[in-house]
Parts: C-alpha cells; structure tokens; sequence
C-alpha cells in the first residue's frame, strides 16, 4: 500500500517523476541557502562599523538569471510530466489486446464488470499479468476516487455521469491493495479493495469458474431462505440481482466486506473467512457504519440461519490458481 514501492510501469514512472521533482527541489534548497549564508557572512555588520551600507536598487543580470533558472527547472519537470500523463492516460477500450474493466463505486465497496466476458464481481479485481488493464469509471452514488498505490495513482468516479478512463498493468502475480482516496461518507476509511493479478491461465479459469450455474446450499429450506431473502440483491451464478455484490466465490477472496482480512495459507494477518463472515452478517453496520446492506435480523433471519448462511458463503470457494 505505498506508491513508494511501485509493482507496474505506470506506478514506477510517478516514482521516477517524484524523485525528479524531489531532487529539483533538493538543489533549489542546497543553492538557496549557500548564497543567503554566504551574504550573511560576508555582509554581516562588523564591530565598530557604523555607516550606511551602499544601497543598491537593482542588477539587471542577477534578475534575469534568478528568472531564467527557475523558468528552466519548471521547463526540465514538465517535459516528462506530460509525457507521462499522455503516455498513461490513453484511452485503451478499444484496443482488442487489453482487458477491459468497467469500476462502478459504491457506498461502500467496488463493483467490477468484464464486457469482454459478460462477468460482473466486487471487492477483489482479478487481471492477467503482462496484460493492459483498461478502465472505466463512475459512480453509483457520491464522488469516489479509485486508487491502487504499489500500480497507479488515483482516479476519480464523478457524480455527474462523466466517464474516466485510464490503464495500468502488473507484470508480477501478487495481491495489490486499494482504497478510496476520497472522503465519501462514514465508512470511506473502510472502503477497501484487493487486486489480484494471476497467470493469463489462472485468469481464464477464473473466468470459465464465475461463468458456472450457481451453486446454493444443500439444505432446501436455507437455499429458499437464501434465495428469498439474498438473492432479491445479490448474485451467485447465474442466479440473483445485480444491486448488492456479486457473492459467487466469496469464501475463496482475500477479505470479507473488503476489510475484514482473510487468513491464508502460510500467513499470520487475518481470521478464518467463517468468522469473517459471521462477524458481517451478524452486524453489518458494526463492520461498515452508513451501509445500505440490512441487518439479516431485520429480514426475520434467526441466528441459525445466519450462521448457515455464513458457512454457506465460506465454503463458496473457486478453484482457478
């Protein structure tokens, strides 16, 4: 989660940018200071004198270097500050060879469609490494601002129905962390998000697996009371709505409600998914204060229930790496 350990071109190239400005700055400093240290030594006022120093009004030259120079640091940091904005702000939605994403933020958590393969899924973003990943973004509610540090910097999704777009890439598998870089609302500290960039064969898989019929729980009178009181907002397969995430695989992501960190294989952070799941469907408003998700409770679920849904979703695992 930091921009200074860049994992794609595009974040690496913001760092090279920053270093550049950094070192700019750096000499301007060095400069500054030796010149009003050497002056505050040399025209210091020393014992006994008494006169009136000479008054000079003005130098010609002096003004015109000290206006040159600084026209000429400006002129060294925008050249490749532009070039880098165009160079990764172009437009890739029609380029055959990327993969296109479509991001729709919400109150409080990530919604991501695949047109290419008619895939809609939330919180982790899953990509091919090597490939371009070519975004369009907007927002079902308020301004959001999507942003994955170690990969690219920010972008927002604007209220007024304005599409932005941009690409990056991750040429390294790995898990690579987001969040909403601006204040949205109660929760916008909470309003995580996980990229996860795998081998273009896994990436398939994972597709051919989201594309599956759905799998619902054995027991029959909780599939009804899943499909009842879930699935009017959620979807798992092919079955559900498209209002709330998309829940189909949701035991084998790297978190529940994006922050509630899963524990892994060879990993300390994070709890069992079950516990992860009991947690936000026992108290979805404790874990997300302001979400639009109801209290499972308040649509007559016991207790029971709730657990067995619970275990339900941690056991929905997709089997793609």
């Amino acid at each position: 989660m930091s921009a200074m350990k860049p994992q794609g071109p595009v974040a690496q190239d913001q760092l090279d940018l920053m270093k550049l400005s950094i070192a700019i700055m750096i000499v301007v400093l060095i400069i500054v200071f030796a010149i009003a240290a050497y002056v505050l030594i040399k025209f210091r006022r020393r014992a006994g004198q008494t006169e009136m120093p000479e008054q000079v009004e003005g130098n010609f030259k002096l003004e015109v270097i000290w206006t040159a120079i600084p026209l000429l640091l400006v002129i060294i940091l925008a050249v490749p500050t532009v070039q880098t904005i165009f160079a990764h702000g172009e437009d890739l939605t029609n380029d055959k060879n990327a993969v296109k994403v479509q991001v729709t933020s919400h109150q409080y958590w990530w919604e991501f469609t695949y047109p290419q393969y008619d895939i809609t899924t939330a919180q982790d973003l899953i990509i091919p490494t090597g490939k371009k990943i070519a975004f369009e973004l907007k927002t079902a509610d308020v301004l959001h601002s999507f942003w994955v540090p170690s990969l690219a910097g920010k972008m927002d999704t604007n209220p007024d129905g304005t599409l932005n777009k941009f690409s990056f890439s991750a040429p390294n598998e790995g898990v690579y962390r987001g969040k909403c870089a601006e204040l949205c609302g109660r929760s916008h500290a909470f309003m995580e998000f996980k990229v996860k960039a795998v081998s273009q064969e896994s990436f398939d898989r994972w597709v051919n697996a989201m594309k599956a019929p759905a799998v619902l729980p054995e027991d029959t009178q909780l599939a009804e009371k899943f499909k009842t009181n879930c699935l009017s907002c959620h979807a798992v397969g092919d079955q559900g709505g498209p209002v709330a995430p998309n829940l189909t695989g949701i035991g084998g992501k790297e978190s529940v409600a994006g922050i509630l960190l899963n524990q892994r294989e060879g990993q300390e952070e994070g709890k069992p998914v079950l516990d992860n799941m009991k947690e936000w469907l026992h108290d979805p408003q404790a874990v997300k204060p302001g979400n639009t998700m109801p209290s499972p409770k308040s649509l007559g679920l016991t207790d029971e229930e709730i657990d067995g849904i619970a275990e339900y979703l941690a056991n929905y695992k997709l089997d793609y790496e």
